[in-house]
């Protein structure tokens, strides 16, 4: 198998560098700031908002209990482990292969075809993704929770959060959407390549039945399979940068 072209020169989240890596796409840089950029994404309800919960002092009032930052850190690395867990996978099943298990493929030639197919690892992909989604949402809402009851400040704080990640949401879900996408067209090259390597081989040795070829039939697939985990993994980055920062206002406070 070819290696993935790497590509030089352009900085930015994992997960984009990857992408960028993987699709060999001429992505720009931005000329734009963060926020102007940020700007963009907000509607003018959100905006409101965010600049009401900004400019309203937080409210005088007796200083609550100090935050266990301990407990929201051990509960943020449970989830984190059980998502990088359902990243994995879970142990082999009789139908785990037919619903884009991201293991080993099987041995039996006649169940490979089916395991192949671009449909099992689009559901599967998706499917992680409201994973993730719904599990760091929860435990952003607990997080907010610990920093509300504890000073006014953190109170404010909280409440920010909780404005940014409703103007934010559907952009950040939007964008993440078209992860899978990508990927399909990685899934074709590759499967594509090991085609014509195949092929080539046959004809340069001749009888391929009888002798070994140069490329093992498969090993596109596996190397899909990594790179899918991969872009999972930098995709759960991007979605606990909130969870990191929460956690960091916990142990200041």
């Amino acid at each position: 198998m070819q290696e993935l072209p790497r590509r030089t020169g352009f900085s930015g989240p994992k997960l984009i560098r990857l992408l960028a890596r993987l699709t060999d796409a001429d992505v720009p840089e931005s000329r734009q700031s963060p926020s102007d950029r940020l700007s963009l994404w907000l509607g003018w309800t959100d905006a409101i908002a965010l600049s009401t919960a900004l400019n309203r002092p937080p409210a005088a009032g007796p200083a609550g209990a100090r935050p266990d930052a301990g407990a929201g850190a051990q509960e943020s690395a449970r989830v984190r482990a059980s998502l990088e867990q359902a990243i994995a996978g879970p142990k082999p099943t009789t139908g785990s292969r037919q619903r884009g298990d991201l293991r080993a493929p099987p041995q039996d030639k006649s169940k490979a075809a089916e395991y192949a197919e671009w449909a099992t690892y689009r559901q599967r992909y998706m499917s992680l993704q409201q994973t993730m989604e719904m599990s760091i949402g929860t435990l952003r809402i607990r997080l907010r929770a610990m920093l509300a009851a504890s000073t006014p400040e953190m109170t404010q704080l909280a409440v920010l959060d909780a404005v940014m990640e409703q103007g934010l949401s559907a952009r950040e879900r939007s964008l993440l959407a078209g992860v899978p996408k990508l990927l399909e067209g990685h899934f074709t090259r590759l499967r594509e390549a090991e085609q014509a390597a195949l092929a080539a081989a046959a004809v340069a040795e001749g009888d391929a039945a009888v002798r070994p070829l140069a490329v093992a039939p498969g090993t596109w697939l596996e190397v899909f399979r990594k790179d899918m985990q991969t872009i999972l993994h930098a995709e759960l980055d991007i979605r606990f940068q909130p969870i990191e920062g929460l956690l960091a206002a916990l142990r200041d406070c």
